[in-house]
């Protein structure tokens, strides 16, 4: 997960010369950045360089980054009337770069290329918040005092988040991932109420392509992740994986080491590679990261992951 730039110095380099939104919306620069990690390593598959916000911006959220905060949304979502305000979404409309990125990297690369996008949970805490927070106040405060508002914004995003999935499928993304990174916030009442719908009908729009679906702090919600209709669910580090198996059945997962242990000790991070893989068994598992690459990893700690990975043999 978050394969590209933050640790590489040849993205540090293009950080340097164009702003986020610049990389995110130029299709040569976003392959180039997808490429990249590519070029280095031996992943058995590339993550397109994009950002879940984009839509937000293309429906009438101000959105801009700022270095060291991160996402800001200066006209955040507070009523029901600014919810019947937001802009349809057409992502081929909207987003033709993203497309074009995949289609770019599809053409110079044979691994497969995937795609992602953000859940309509997560996008919903953006768009009211303005930004990043510890408690998701305002997002919370609109849920249960306007929860027929919320669940039409939540609708609005799902349908939203749904097509554009879809559409990175048609332009060549050989699977999609959803990510509800912040729906560990809430309840599981509230949970099962408001966030797993919502990503159930987001995940409706995809036919022809397997998907994932991804929430941290899942642990609560593992019972009732089969229902959300991925066809893998993803898992952060604070979720055994051995329990995991156990509560999903047979559906393949996806996970889950955690990012910091990159800058463990080469031995440590081998054990913790192989305590994973044998928890998860011979079936049906994606090893990744249990969350994105922090600006500090270690390229020799992604190297190590990678070796070990291609180490291990079920047959041994």
């Amino acid at each position: 997960m978050r394969q590209a730039g933050r640790y590489l110095p040849e993205y540090m380099e293009l950080r340097a010369k164009y702003d986020f939104l610049e990389r995110c919306y130029n299709p040569e620069i976003a392959a180039e950045i997808t490429l990249q990690p590519l070029r280095r390593f031996q992943f058995d598959a590339g993550i397109i360089f994009s950002d879940i916000l984009l839509p937000l911006h293309k429906m009438g959220a101000d959105l801009h980054y700022r270095p060291g905060v991160g996402p800001q949304i200066d006209n955040p979502v507070r009523t029901p009337e600014q919810v019947r305000a937001l802009k349809n979404f057409d992502p081929v409309r909207d987003l033709p770069s993203v497309m074009e990125a995949i289609q770019i990297c599809n053409e110079k690369v044979d691994v497969p290329i995937l795609g992602f996008a953000g859940a309509p949970f997560t996008l919903a805490c953006y768009l009211i918040e303005g930004g990043g927070s510890k408690n998701w106040i305002e997002t919370k405060r609109f849920m249960w005092n306007h929860p027929q508002a919320f669940t039409e914004l939540l609708n609005r995003l799902a349908d939203a988040a749904g097509s554009h999935l879809q559409a990175q499928v048609e332009a060549g993304a050989a699977a999609v991932q959803l990510f509800d990174t912040w729906a560990g916030a809430l309840s599981p009442e509230d949970f099962l109420q408001y966030a797993l719908p919502a990503s159930r009908r987001a995940l409706s729009y995809v036919v022809d392509a397997p998907t994932l679906f991804f929430t941290r702090d899942s642990g609560t919600f593992l019972p009732f992740l089969p229902d959300v209709g991925s066809s893998a669910i993803a898992l952060d580090w604070r979720v055994e994986m051995q329990y995991a198996r156990k509560m999903l059945g047979r559906i393949p997962v996806q996970g889950n080491l955690d990012p910091i242990a990159l800058h463990a000790p080469e031995e440590i991070i081998r054990h913790k590679v192989r305590d994973i893989i044998k928890q998860a068994g011979p079936r049906g598992h994606i090893f990744n990261l249990g969350h994105g690459c922090v600006p500090t990893t270690p390229i020799s700690g992604v190297a190590t992951v990678i070796d070990e990975i291609h180490r291990w043999s079920w047959e041994k």
